[in-house]
């Protein structure tokens, strides 16, 4: 186990992660000072998100549900049994993948806000999507050729330890551009819209008298980044805005709880893997090669983040860069997207340990 400064006040006990890895911190409930919490969920891979929540004089905002209804029930029940039930008024669904919001269902009576830009976002992200995704998945396993049958595990399995058929979406209502404020019980807490970069409506939620940023996934740390819309140059400028605010804990969108060296962490992977993509780019190598290049190359096995979860979203993150340097700025094609995601599965199998 990595240990934290901060203590886990409501640990769920779980020796097993999702994927069925061992667990590098544990899952539950953290305390980080000043009425602030993190609900943990090692360790980081896919739909292995973290959430929050900040309390104040009578209420509580959450920030950011799970994929899934059984694990937000989970964390809502642990929740209640610590803290005496908190009054949640108000969620801040901090983007519009299914694995920060596909929860809410759960909190009925609650007000949620977003960015506007995600809120169009969650339009498009049902649960029907990953189950339409397992379902080729196991199409593929069946297939005489290898490569269809690993990437039909790597579907099958993405989303094996979630139950998709409960959820029932329900979007925020609530949106805003640029930068916003709630009081809640008397606590002034900041949300500023940084995206586009991991999606195109990334927003951070500041607790300024606490000193805590949720930077959802904006923050990826021990787990690879992910890039879904881009530009790269946004996210290293979301990035440079966390450094500014000087917050003394970060709670990332996956992985454990960390401060401004985390950051510098997240810059290191975005800027290497930008900067070797580039090159082969200007080489005319397709995405898929380069991603394959990169990947196995000597000096990205030498850095520490070719050993963090899912190492094979480089395939992501190389195909939205290449799309980005010709111009593309739009979001893929669902076509194209399953080629990326059938690519990745292909760059899975070939990765140790991916």
């Amino acid at each position: 186990m990595i240990p934290s400064p901060y203590p886990c006040i409501a640990p769920t006990g779980a020796t097993r992660t999702r994927f069925s890895a061992t667990p590098h911190y544990p899952e539950g409930l953290y305390d980080l000072g000043a009425d602030c919490y993190a609900w943990i969920v090692p360790n980081g891979s896919w739909g292995e998100a973290n959430a929050g929540l900040v309390l104040g004089d009578g209420e509580a905002v959450l920030v950011d549900t799970l994929w899934d209804v059984p694990n937000t029930q989970v964390m809502l029940e642990t929740i209640n049994q610590t803290l005496n039930h908190p009054q949640i008024r108000t969620v801040i669904n901090t983007h519009a993948d299914g694995d920060h919001w596909w929860g809410n269902q759960l909190l009925p009576n609650a007000k949620f806000i977003t960015s506007r830009a995600s809120q169009a976002e969650m339009r498009h992200k049902r649960p029907g999507q990953m189950l339409a995704l397992a379902r080729l998945g196991r199409l593929l396993q069946t297939m005489g050729l290898k490569n269809w049958r690993q990437a039909g595990d790597w579907f099958v399995a993405m989303g094996a330890p979630y139950d998709f058929n409960s959820v029932r979406p329900r979007p925020a209502e609530h949106g805003f551009e640029g930068r916003s404020w709630l009081s809640i019980g008397g606590r002034e807490i900041h949300l500023i819209e940084v995206g586009p970069a991991h999606t195109a409506g990334d927003l951070i939620v500041h607790v300024p008298d606490a000193g805590v940023i949720y930077a959802a996934d904006v923050m990826f740390l021990n787990s690879t980044p992910v890039m879904w819309a881009g530009p790269v140059e946004n996210w290293l400028e979301a990035l440079a805005t966390l450094r500014k605010l000087a917050p003394r804990v970060i709670v990332p969108g996956h992985g454990p709880l960390t401060d401004l060296s985390g950051v510098e962490a997240v810059e290191h992977y975005l800027r290497f893997i930008t900067d070797r993509l580039r090159i082969q780019f200007d080489q005319g190598a397709s995405a898929r090669a380069a991603a394959f290049r990169v990947a196995q190359s000597a000096a990205f096995q030498d850095q520490d983040f070719a050993r963090w979860e899912a190492p094979e979203r480089i395939m992501t993150n190389a195909y939205i860069l290449f799309r980005h340097w010709r111009g593309q700025s739009r979001p893929p094609s669902l076509p194209v997207l399953l080629k990326i995601l059938y690519d990745q599965a292909q760059l899975a199998a070939a990765l140790n340990d991916a």
